[in-house]
């Protein structure tokens, strides 16, 4: 009896371990699947290739020749250096360090896009300037301890969608809602996948003149900003909004015999002064022209008073780029 109870005991055993190896081979299968997963996700992470031009190895901090306008001469420096110097022309130093982090990768971004796409400045000699018309702002007087910091802890961090450098477009205010490229810019390759109309909190702290603007022109102003399309206007009383964008600014504008798109019509005449293509009324009446309207800037990409807010909200410098631009990943090039 003792001896059959063996040969049980046995055979239970046997069929234990059996059934056991069977179920970690039916589980062996899923393993490849999820390193095919990890696989793709890093893919997806992959980072673009520091254009030649600034390229000092791979991982290492590039070096920038750059057009230094007020100065008129070029000047060489880390890319990093130079980044100080941008993100203290572009936001208050005693801005919310979330909102310095997410203008930094912003800016580093627009770099290297600009030097991948470009090659090099307008400017002979450099690889980018401080000429807001072509670049970004720059201002090294302004530099202080919170920027350093925001450059620092960022360092060599840029924005890919696709294993390519984003168009990092950022504006001062979006008046509530950001702008597609076409629609904001004019931008005449379509709008990028990254780039949609979303809605941005904007704070409530923004100078009013830049949250809701008047600016008056005289009519002959308005007829050469029209000319810089190569239309010509006629004699006119009143200018129509044909269309408007998604965000609902004005995308394209009656004026006399002319039809302009709005975004380049607001560069020729004065960008400063007509702050946005946000409209809300235009007034034609003895011999001039009022303009109304809310936001201050292109409204693409991130809106900088919407960074300050949600940063104010806690929301971190991933988080702010997150709301602004779809399907993008912040990869380290350097460190």
């Amino acid at each position: 009896m003792k001896k059959f109870q063996k040969y049980i005991i046995l055979f239970l055993t046997v069929v234990l371990i059996i059934s056991l190896a069977g179920c970690q081979s039916r589980k062996r299968p899923k393993e490849p699947e999820n390193q095919q997963a990890q696989k793709e996700a890093e893919k997806t992470k992959e980072a673009p290739k520091i254009p030649k031009a600034i390229n000092q190895g791979e991982g290492q901090e590039p070096k920038l020749v750059v057009y230094i306008a007020d100065e008129k001469t070029n000047k060489e420096m880390a890319f990093e250096e130079y980044l100080q110097g941008v993100v203290a022309g572009e936001m208050k130093k005693d801005w919310p360090i979330e909102a310095l982090k997410a203008q930094t990768i912003l800016a580093r971004s627009f770099v290297m896009e600009f030097v991948d796409s470009k090659g090099s400045s307008k400017y002979e000699g450099a690889h980018i300037s401080t000429d807001i018309e072509e670049a970004q702002a720059w201002n090294a007087s302004e530099i202080n301890e919170n920027i350093v910091n925001a450059v620092n802890s960022t360092r060599g961090q840029v924005l890919v969608h696709d294993n390519k450098y984003i168009k990092a477009w950022f504006h001062a205010h979006a008046g509530g809602r950001t702008a597609n490229a076409v629609e904001g810019l004019g931008y005449d390759e379509g709008n990028p996948p990254y780039i949609e109309s979303v809605e941005s909190p904007d704070s409530k702290e923004a100078p009013e003149e830049d949250t809701n603007w008047s600016a008056t022109f005289t009519k002959g102003e308005i007829i050469e900003a029209v000319r810089a399309s190569g239309q010509e206007t006629g004699d006119f009383d009143n200018i129509e909004i044909t269309e408007r964008g998604p965000s609902g600014r004005a995308y394209k504008l009656q004026i006399g015999q002319a039809n302009v798109l709005a975004p380049a019509f607001r560069v020729a005449l004065d960008s400063t002064k007509m702050k946005s293509t946000q409209i809300k009324d235009i007034t034609v009446s003895d011999g001039k022209v009022t303009i109304t309207g809310t936001g201050y800037g292109h409204g693409v990409g991130m809106s900088q008073w919407g960074a300050y807010q949600m940063a104010k909200e806690g929301k971190n410098a991933e988080d702010i780029i997150n709301h602004y631009f779809k399907d993008v990943d912040i990869v380290q090039l350097w460190k």
